[in-house]
């Protein structure tokens, strides 16, 4: 009897632990946690131009054992911050998603439009400036929407960036929380569109001054300044130095003493990277993000890296040492995942909004075509118009390398618009500066190579977008940009950017050919079985999905 008892049990104990075998293969397999690491102003060649000096757990982690896509470009002008991010997490592109712009400016008053303000909303932790803030300018849903509508919203998403914009346009519509950095009294925030009041773990961060301690040894070189070989020497005349330092030059001593009158110092120095990185870590705690079954979605935005490398351009020591420093934070942050989440058990990619040109300094040192393409651009049209119209101020204004005309004075003084189009594309055509003008409501049809005619078409918005876009010779930069650099063009140390996979599910390996930045968001959608987002042009990365 014992014996028929004893074979009885141990087959139910058999079937008991097939039927578990069985049901967990049956189940969905998806990673704990997805991490979008989006590197601000991050050109593509910064994985290699640093590559030797780089450590064998940060970028090299990710290029050794992830996958790395190296031909990926960005569709559309202006390749600005705000619609990068919008881009990268929607799979769309200006012309559906609705961001044109970091700004824009409004046609029927001329005013500008900062691309997440909101007046609806109010500070958390802030004054209504800084926390006056949401995602209501996005149309197009994100990946990150459609993660929280697949899971009926029990996964939990969180925005992280120094940047309101690179915060709240990756976390969607309807995330967890969205948090940025005040530089008026320099914490986290967020706003009335996420919540009423922060949380006790961003209290209890907030309440460690962490960016005081960070900065308060002031900014000197990681490495022994002669070793900075990739980088032209210290002192040059096309850098803008931060804070109230006396010249672009090593070490920055002055940062204890600006940070006490100014937070937003921190911005410029790769300090403000290990700030955020550290507060991401703190979400992922205070949320229990990867803590269960239930896949949660942490997008971070390093920011610094663009503060630094407007500043300095992409040739500087600063910037290099910014990126070997962030080498390093990158290393701790995919340690603490292991630890946390579980090796393997979390999706990560990296990716940046944009890239960056190099300083127009530089380029004339060099020997190469540069120069500043606006220069008296809108005075000089405005006065041509104004001779043969008889009419002042029929240009609103000049925005992301577009001309936005004031439609109703036009209306108002029974002008022929076409024929003021006409008159201001000519005129651009004839300065040396410019490639080409086009009326944005006729790309179709104008004289231009692609892929500069899709990318005018991705990027024209009828709504936000301007009326004629100008397409500046290569390295011509904006005027405001004499010191440092800036970036919105369409060519290739703007619009090429990294993007590299590692982690759950993901082969080692790398491709050469041609993707874009659309690609990534349906690429997430297949890695987690969910729908693509709603505004979603990309198309999956076969590559690094495998079979």
């Amino acid at each position: 009897m014992f014996r028929k008892i004893s074979i009885a049990a141990v087959t139910l104990i058999s079937l008991i632990t097939v039927n578990a075998q069985k049901n967990k293969k049956s189940q969905l397999e998806k990673p704990k946690l997805v991490v979008g690491l989006v590197i601000d102003q991050m050109r593509w060649d910064y994985l290699y131009r640093f590559y030797d000096k780089y450590g064998e757990d940060g970028f090299k982690r990710m290029l050794n054992k992830g996958f790395s896509f190296n031909n990926v470009m960005i569709p559309y002008v202006p390749t600005v911050t705000a619609i990068g991010h919008t881009t990268i997490y929607t799979g769309s592109v200006p012309s559906i998603h609705g961001i044109a712009g970091n700004d824009w400016t409004d046609k029927a008053t001329g005013k500008n439009v900062y691309c997440t303000a909101d007046t609806e909303v109010k500070g958390v932790g802030t004054n209504d400036k800084i926390g006056g803030h949401s995602p209501k300018n996005l149309w197009s849903t994100t990946i990150t929407d459609q993660l929280r509508i697949s899971s009926n919203f029990q996964s939990k998403v969180v925005g992280v960036s120094l940047k309101d914009r690179a915060s709240i346009l990756p976390a969607g519509h309807n995330p967890t929380g969205a948090f940025w950095f005040d530089e008026t009294n320099g914490n986290f925030v967020t706003s009335t569109y996420y919540m009423t009041s922060l949380p006790d773990w961003v209290n209890k961060f907030n309440d460690q001054k962490l960016a005081e301690k960070l900065v308060a040894n002031g900014w000197n070189t990681l490495l022994p300044i002669s070793e900075y070989t990739e980088s032209t020497r210290d002192d040059v005349p096309w850098e803008k130095p931060v804070g109230t330092a006396k010249s672009p030059t090593f070490p920055y001593n002055n940062l204890a003493a600006d940070y006490a009158v100014n937070k937003g110092v921190l911005r410029t120095t790769p300090f403000g990277n290990t700030y955020t990185l550290k507060f991401a870590e703190a979400a992922i705690d205070g949320y229990q993000l990867g803590a269960d079954q239930i896949t949660d979605f942490l997008a971070i935005n390093v920011a610094s890296t663009d503060y630094v490398g407007h500043a300095y351009g992409p040739n500087a020591i600063e910037v290099e040492d910014t990126y070997l420093r962030l080498d390093i934070e990158l290393a701790n942050f995919f340690k603490m995942l292991d630890q946390k989440v579980g090796k393997g058990d979390y999706l990560v990619f990296l990716s940046a909004d944009h890239g960056g040109a190099h300083a127009e300094g530089y380029m004339k040192e060099n020997k190469m075509l540069t120069g500043f393409f606006d220069d008296g651009m809108e005075k000089n049209l405005g006065a041509e118009l104004e001779t043969k119209y008889a009419a002042s101020k029929l240009i609103l204004g000049i925005d992301n390398y577009q001309i936005y005309l004031d439609h109703q004075l036009i209306k108002d003084k029974k002008l022929d618009e076409a024929a003021i189009k006409k008159s201001i594309i000519e005129n651009l055509n004839k300065d040396p500066r410019v490639l080409y003008a086009v009326d944005l409501k006729d790309v179709a049809n104008a004289p231009i190579p692609e892929p500069i005619k899709t990318r005018v078409v991705n990027g024209y918005n009828w709504q936000r977008s301007g009326d004629i876009q100008i397409v500046s010779h290569d390295g011509m930069l904006p005027n405001y940009a004499k010191k440092g650099t800036t970036h919105s063009v369409w060519n290739s140390y703007d619009a090429h950017i990294p993007l590299i996979f590692m982690g759950w599910k993901v082969p080692h390996g790398e491709s050469n050919a041609s993707h874009f930045m659309t690609d990534i968001a349906p690429t997430i959608a297949q890695f987690l079985r969910i729908e693509n987002p709603s505004g979603n042009v990309g198309q999956p990365l076969m590559e690094v999905l495998g079979k």
